[in-house]
């Protein structure tokens, strides 16, 4: 057994950082799918006709409107 300690986690800290890299990727992604783009409008992201670099900063946030089923 041994006497040394995990180092401390920050759960917090760990879920904003794959919130930013989902974010990253989900951006890359919507750049080739119109479908997606569809989808994520459906859900409340205001996505349509914004560059993958503003797409990535509106899915870095909460969706401005209420989602349609």
């Amino acid at each position: 057994m041994s006497d040394t300690t995990a180092p401390h986690r920050n759960p917090s800290a760990e879920l904003q950082t794959m919130n930013d890299r989902l974010a990253a990727w989900a951006a890359c992604t919507a750049e080739d799918s119109p479908a997606l783009i569809e989808r994520f409008e459906a859900m409340g992201y205001e996505v349509r006709g914004k560059s993958r670099e503003e797409v990535e900063a509106v899915l870095r946030c909460p969706p401005t409107r209420v989602g349609r089923g």
